[in-house]
């Protein structure tokens, strides 16, 4: 199963879960599953077209599946994919 690590903003909506394990065809599939499983993530990571924020960055081990397939970028068994969330702030 891959593994989805899930970053310390987005825990509170996984039940504080930092590692979740997957079985999925893609990284859209992945999201299903997620979405599926914790409806509050939802919104923090799909518009309102059911497409990735533009804000939200998933990298395939070191890869950005925007450089890649994106939502069809192939999700294998031993596969780290890690959710990172654009932070804003200032001074």
């Amino acid at each position: 199963m891959a593994t989805v690590i899930i970053p310390t903003p987005l825990r509170k909506f996984t039940k504080n879960t930092a590692r979740l394990e997957v079985k999925a065809g893609n990284i859209g599939d992945t999201i299903q599953q997620l979405t599926a499983n914790f409806p509050d993530l939802k919104k923090h990571l799909l518009d309102e077209k059911g497409q990735v924020r533009s804000f939200v960055n998933i990298f395939i081990g070191n890869d950005d599946i925007r450089d890649l397939q994106q939502e069809k970028t192939v999700v294998k068994d031993d596969t780290v994919i890690s959710i990172i969330p654009a932070i804003a702030g200032g001074i």
